[in-house]
């Protein structure tokens, strides 16, 4: 890795590390963790207190359409709403994971909500 790469990989995870020390995830409130890499984005509903993931979506699912990555984005945002309902999931707590909230991060978190998801 170049080490100007490197630097903005170690300045996100502590980033991520500051986040993670205030926010927790529980049965009731999931904590809503987006990872995204340059092809796709990924989130999930982890409950902290057991370290179970309640359910999952990615931009690789088959009802994922947009598109531009952003469409996309909020459309995961959206799938994983809908799933999240099916399981009784209405609250959660958001975790960007050291992103920015702008462009795709911001997206997917507009497309949980507009599914019916309260961040």
């Amino acid at each position: 890795m170049a080490k100007g790469k490197q630097e903005k990989v170690q300045r996100r995870q502590r980033i991520h590390d500051s986040i993670r020390e205030s926010m927790f995830g529980t049965s009731v409130r999931p904590r809503l963790s987006v990872y995204r890499s340059n092809k796709y984005i990924y989130a999930q509903l982890v409950d902290d207190m057991e370290g179970n993931t309640l359910t999952s979506a990615s931009s690789l699912a088959d009802e994922v359409e947009g598109e531009t990555p952003t469409e996309e984005s909020h459309a995961v945002g959206e799938l994983l709403a809908e799933r999240a309902q099916e399981e009784g999931i209405e609250k959660v707590v958001f975790d960007r994971s050291g992103y920015k909230y702008h462009g795709r991060v911001q997206a997917l978190a507009e497309g949980a909500r507009d599914g019916g998801l309260q961040l």
